[in-house]
């Protein structure tokens, strides 16, 4: 099946960040085929999208969350330690059923905001990667692995037996990666994060985790250690192959010059939104970027960051990084919002297949319409991207060729349904979560 897109302002985000302000793109297939000036013979097509010179950019990219976490979303947002006083007890409710309705909810969301890809570390990760290839996405997937018992399994050991199976499972699909999830640094033994290591090695997967996030996590690593754990993971083998740090809030100059050498293996998921409502802190993205590590924007869990589009990413990581550079002309427009797309590419692994509009990648594809108050007038589409445009500006989102937005509409699914559904299997953790608000206040 060939479909066009036709006159649309293309943000390729190629290395020479080409621009078309009045172009097509053609898919074939899984592909895009061809891509030109409206002034240019338009090639034939089965489907044409007018795009009515609406913003045509590769698929966002959302390099860190929890789809399972959706019935966390504005449960004990301002309420300190909120991880251990409020997510880890009420986890012990989730069940499958509930992974799996959030998971289909959490995406929907992602795919109306324009992500096409993401990287998912949660629990009841086989339900959410069942729901995950029927709707289309296109994503990492991980077990979190936890010295504690869970919802899923009683100890690490049994996690990481389990993962075996699951890496086999999805190995070879064309949407889902599998990978392997240790929750962090501190929740996690040094000998399961060592065998994490050889597991990973052993079916060259990913690994995410949760890496210099929290101050009692460094304060634990300097007394016990007398390390960061990003050097002590470097001691573990964790920088010789794919790895994906999530937050890296701490790092330090340390740590940026102990990896020099292996910059093109250190990637960093950047959640700005989650750590800076959580008051961590703002992560040396400018220092990550001189040194040559990989970046790229996620939004944490629901539970975190409270919404899984990237609109609200780039405009916070944009206002909080020149604030705290006290620099206004530091990280132009442009380099935002290939850091939402390229930048995460680069960061999951995926670069080969998306990130960019260009002959022969997979079409992950985000349109924006820029007929509504917020987007007129456009100077420079970049801002508009980054300073007016929201979530709610996405009319049409392809994966892999296939169309899965569509004037604003999922295409093969129903959100009014989909929440019902998530409501339904939310009645016993809506109960446990009035006790537990009522204990810890």
């Amino acid at each position: 099946m060939r479909q066009l897109i036709k006159n649309v302002h293309i943000l390729t985000i190629d290395e020479e960040m080409t621009e078309i302000s009045h172009g097509f793109v053609l898919i074939e297939g899984e592909v895009i085929q061809a891509i030109g000036a409206m002034t240019e013979k338009l090639p034939a097509a089965d489907t044409i999208i007018d795009g009515k010179q609406g913003i045509l950019i590769p698929g966002m990219i959302n390099t860190h969350t929890h789809v399972g976490m959706i019935p966390f979303r504005s449960l004990g947002d301002d309420v300190p330690d909120r991880l251990r006083r409020f997510l880890f007890p009420l986890e012990q409710v989730m069940t499958k059923e509930l992974a799996q309705a959030s998971a289909q909810y959490a995406v929907a969301e992602m795919l109306l905001s324009g992500v096409t890809s993401f990287c998912d570390m949660y629990y009841f990760e086989d339900a959410i990667a069942e729901v995950v290839a029927q709707m289309g996405a296109r994503a990492i997937l991980g077990e979190t692995i936890i010295d504690m018992p869970t919802c899923d399994f009683a100890t690490p050991k049994a996690t990481l037996a389990w993962c075996e199976s699951f890496i086999e499972k999805w190995h070879n699909h064309s949407l889902i990666t599998p990978a392997i999830a240790p929750h962090a640094t501190n929740t996690n033994t040094p000998e399961d994060l060592a065998q994490i290591v050889v597991l990973a090695k052993r079916y060259a997967i990913p690994i995410t985790m949760h890496v210099a996030e929290m101050t009692y996590e460094m304060e634990e690593f300097a007394q016990r250690y007398q390390q960061t754990p990003i050097a002590f993971l470097n001691d573990l083998g964790y920088f010789e192959q794919h790895f994906i740090m999530a937050h890296a809030i701490f790092t330090e100059p340390s740590d940026l010059e102990l990896l020099q050498s292996k910059a093109h293996l250190v990637k960093v998921a950047h959640c700005i939104s989650a750590n800076t409502k959580s008051a961590k802190g703002v992560a040396p993205v400018k220092e990550m970027l001189a040194h040559q590590w990989q970046v790229g924007l996620g939004t944490d869990g629901p539970s975190s960051g409270n919404t899984l589009d990237l609109f609200t990413q780039m405009r916070m990581f944009a206002n909080f990084h020149k604030t705290y550079e006290h620099d206004r002309g530091l990280f132009p427009a442009k380099e935002i919002v290939a850091l939402a797309t390229k930048g995460g590419a680069k960061v999951l692994g995926l670069d080969h297949l998306v990130g960019t509009i260009e002959i022969g990648k997979k079409a992950d594809i985000t349109l924006i319409e820029t007929d509504s108050v917020n987007m007129f007038p456009i100077f420079d589409a970049y801002s508009a991207l980054v300073y007016s445009a929201n979530a709610s500006n996405v009319s049409d989102v392809w994966v892999n060729g296939r169309q899965l937005v569509a004037n604003k509409q999922l295409v093969a699914q129903s959100v009014t349904t989909l929440q019902e559904n998530l409501a339904q299997q939310m009645t016993e953790f809506v109960e446990e979560a009035k006790k537990r608000s009522e204990e810890v206040v």
